[in-house]
C-alpha cells in the first residue's frame, strides 16, 4: 500500500518546540506501524499539534479512508508519552492504554485504537511510547451549565467493571493513599527553597491524617470502581450541538472509591485550575443529587455529600504538594515539556495556601 501526506503539513509550526521535523516523524512513524491498514485509511492527509500537558503531548492525525471503505475522512489523537505522576515508568502509556479500554463501553472515553510502549527505539521523540486514540469535537466543560453532563459522565465511567486481571493501581483507602502521595510530593526536594509552604502543607497533612484514620474502614466499605483522579475543566470535551461529553485524558485512573472523583471535581482546587468558578453548597449539591440519580444510588445525600467533602480536602492537599514539588522542577531543572500558564497557576496557588487550607 502506497501511503503519501498532503503539503497542507509542509508548514513550519512551532509548539513547545515542535516543529515540521517532528510532524514528519510522526508520519514515517504511522507509515511503518501498519496501524492505518487496520483503520481502513490509505493515507495522512494532515498533522496538527492539539494540546500539550505536563507529561504527554497530542497531534491530531487527519485520516482518508480507503477505496474500499465507505468511512468519511476521520481525525484521530496521537499522544507521546514523556513521563508518568504514578510511577509507572516505561509502562506509563500501556497503563492510559489499557484503562481506556477498560471503560471503551462507557460512551463517554475516547476510544483507544493502538499503543506501542517501544516507539522510542523508532525515534526518540517518542521516549516513552505512543497512543493512537479517537478525537473528540468540543470544548471545556463550563461548571455554570455543564454540571449535569459531568454528573452523567461520573455515573456511566463508575459503572464499568474493573476487569478481573489487571495492573490498575488499588487505593482502597483513597485518603491514607493520597496523604502519602502527597507527603512523598513534599519531600521530594530536600533542597526546596520554599520552606514556609512546605510547613504549611506539613501541618495540613497532619490533619489530612486523622481524617484517614477515623474513615479508612468507611471507605474500605466502599464499592471499587475505575476513577480518573485528574478532573480538571479542560479534561471533558462537550460538544453541545451533537449533545455529546466526554472525559478524556486518564493517565493518572485508579481502582478506588466514586469519591475521589466526586471530590476533585468539586474542589476549588480543581475549578480554579482553568476557570474562576468556587462551586458553593447549593452547587456541590445539586450536582450529587443529579449524580446519584443518573447513578442509581440509594446512598443518602447526607452520606454522599459528607464523604465527597472529605476528599475534597484531601485534594486540596495533593494538588497544592503537586504544585510545590512541580515549582522547583519548572525552576530548577530541565522539563521536556513546559507551559507557561501552568507555571503561572502554580505560583498563584501557592501564594495563596491559607486561602485553600481554611
Amino acid at each position: 500500500m502506497i501511503y503519501y501526506i498532503g503539503t497542507i503539513i509542509l508548514k513550519t509550526q512551532h509548539f513547545f518546540g515542535a516543529s515540521v521535523t517532528k510532524q514528519q516523524t510522526i508520519l514515517r512513524y504511522i507509515h511503518q506501524s501498519e496501524w492505518l491498514e487496520q483503520l481502513t485509511a490509505t493515507a495522512v492527509s494532515d498533522i496538527t499539534f492539539l494540546a500539550a500537558g505536563e507529561y504527554n503531548e497530542n497531534w491530531i492525525l487527519t485520516l482518508t479512508p480507503s477505496g474500499s471503505s465507505n468511512a468519511s475522512i476521520r481525525k484521530i489523537v496521537f499522544r507521546i508519552n514523556h513521563g508518568s505522576q504514578i510511577n509507572q515508568g516505561d509502562n506509563q502509556i500501556t497503563y492510559e492504554f489499557n484503562i481506556l479500554r477498560a471503560l471503551q463501553h462507557s460512551g463517554v472515553t475516547p476510544v483507544p485504537f493502538f499503543h506501542d510502549a517501544a516507539a522510542g527505539q523508532f525515534d526518540e521523540a517518542f521516549d516513552k511510547g505512543v497512543l493512537l486514540m479517537e478525537y473528540l469535537e468540543g470544548t471545556p466543560l463550563d461548571y455554570t451549565t455543564d454540571l449535569d453532563h459531568a454528573a452523567r459522565i461520573f455515573s456511566a465511567t463508575h459503572s464499568q467493571p474493573v476487569p478481573e486481571a489487571h495492573d490498575f493501581i488499588h487505593q482502597q483507602d483513597p485518603i491514607g493513599d493520597i496523604l502519602t502521595e502527597s507527603r512523598g510530593l513534599l519531600s521530594r526536594f530536600a533542597a526546596h527553597p520554599k520552606t514556609a509552604e512546605r510547613k504549611q502543607l506539613e501541618a495540613y497533612a497532619a490533619t489530612i491524617e486523622k481524617l484517614s484514620d477515623t474513615y479508612a474502614s468507611v471507605f474500605a466499605e466502599e464499592p471499587q470502581c475505575i476513577v480518573n483522579t485528574e478532573v480538571n475543566s479542560g479534561n471533558f470535551i462537550i460538544n453541545r450541538p451533537a449533545g455529546t461529553a466526554h472525559l478524556v485524558d486518564w493517565e493518572k485512573a485508579v481502582v478506588s472509591c466514586r469519591y475521589q472523583d466526586l471530590g476533585h471535581f468539586l474542589a476549588p482546587i480543581t475549578t480554579l485550575w482553568k476557570t474562576d468558578f468556587v462551586a458553593a453548597d447549593e452547587h456541590k449539591k445539586a450536582f450529587l443529587r443529579n449524580y446519584k440519580r443518573h447513578a442509581g444510588l440509594s446512598t443518602p445525600m447526607e452520606e454522599l455529600y459528607t464523604l465527597t467533602q472529605l476528599l475534597e480536602k484531601t485534594f486540596i492537599l495533593r494538588g497544592l504538594s503537586w504544585c510545590y514539588m512541580a515549582w522547583y522542577e519548572y525552576t530548577q531543572q530541565d522539563r521536556t515539556l513546559k507551559n507557561s500558564d501552568t507555571f503561572q497557576t502554580i505560583e498563584r496557588y501557592l501564594d495563596n495556601i491559607e486561602w485553600f487550607l481554611q
